[in-house]
C-alpha cells in the first residue's frame, strides 16, 4: 500500500497576487511593513477655578494706555545692550592689560538698578506682578476686578511714598555735595532717578487702576 505526501510549499512558494504600486514592497497588511501610531493631541490641563474660556492667551496684545507701554520695552533694552557692552569691554581690559575700568562696576549698579525700577513699571502696567493666582484669578468678575484695582492702589502708594521720600534724598546729596565713591562725580546724578522712575511707576499703577475700573 503506497502512501502519498503532500509538501507544503510555504508562503514563499506560492504564487502571489499583484500588488498596487501604493502598496510598497511587502504591502500594506504584512506585518514587516511598520508604520507608527499616530499620536492623539494631549489636552492641556487647566488650573482649578479656570474656565478655558477665561484664561488669556500668551501673547495677548497689550491693553491700550494714553501713554504707550513701549517706553519700558526700549529702556529695557537700551539698559540691558549697555550692561552687557560695560561688561565685555571691562572682560577684555582684565584679559588684555590685567587692569579694570574704574567706573565699571559703580555704572554696573546704577544701571542695574534702574533696569529693576524700569522692569517693574513694565510690569504694573501690564498688571503681572507676583500674586498668588489661585486667589487673584479665581471667583467672579467683580471679585478679580476689585483685587486688581487694590493691588494697584496699594502699588500705587508704596511708590508714590518712595519717589516723596527720595526727594529729599536727592536734595541732600545736592546740597552737601555729594560724590560717587568709585569715580567722585556728583551723587545726585545717580539718586535724581529713584524719585522720577519711582513716580512714573505709581502713575502706571494709577493707569491700571482707572482700566481695570472700566473693563466690562
Amino acid at each position: 500500500m503506497k502512501r502519498s505526501f503532500t509538501i507544503d510549499a510555504g508562503p514563499w512558494l506560492r504564487p502571489q497576487q499583484p500588488r498596487k504600486d501604493s502598496e510598497g514592497p511587502y504591502g500594506h497588511d504584512n506585518p514587516r511593513c511598520f508604520q507608527p501610531p499616530k499620536p492623539y493631541p494631549m489636552p492641556s490641563p487647566t488650573p482649578p477655578g479656570h474656565s478655558p474660556e477665561a484664561m488669556p492667551a500668551l501673547d495677548e496684545a497689550d491693553e491700550p494706555a494714553r501713554v504707550p507701554l513701549k517706553i519700558e520695552d526700549w529702556l529695557t533694552v537700551l539698559v540691558m545692550g549697555a550692561l552687557a557692552l560695560i561688561t565685555f569691554a571691562n572682560v577684555l581690559a582684565r584679559y588684555f592689560t590685567s587692569q579694570s575700568f574704574a567706573w565699571t562696576e559703580e555704572f554696573s549698579v546704577f544701571l542695574m538698578i534702574v533696569l529693576a525700577l524700569v522692569g517693574s513699571s513694565a510690569a504694573a502696567a501690564r498688571d503681572r506682578h507676583i500674586r498668588i493666582e489661585y486667589f487673584s484669578e479665581s471667583g467672579s468678575m467683580a471679585r478679580r476686578k476689585t483685587l486688581a484695582r487694590f493691588g494697584a492702589v496699594m502699588v500705587a502708594l508704596l511708590f508714590t511714598l518712595i519717589g516723596v521720600l527720595s526727594i529729599r534724598l536727592v536734595w541732600d546729596d545736592y546740597r552737601y555735595n555729594e560724590t560717587s565713591p568709585g569715580i567722585g562725580i556728583p551723587q545726585w546724578w545717580y539718586s535724581i532717578w529713584l524719585p522720577i522712575l519711582s513716580l512714573g511707576m505709581a502713575l502706571r499703577a494709577v493707569g491700571l487702576f482707572i482700566r481695570r475700573g472700566r473693563k466690562s
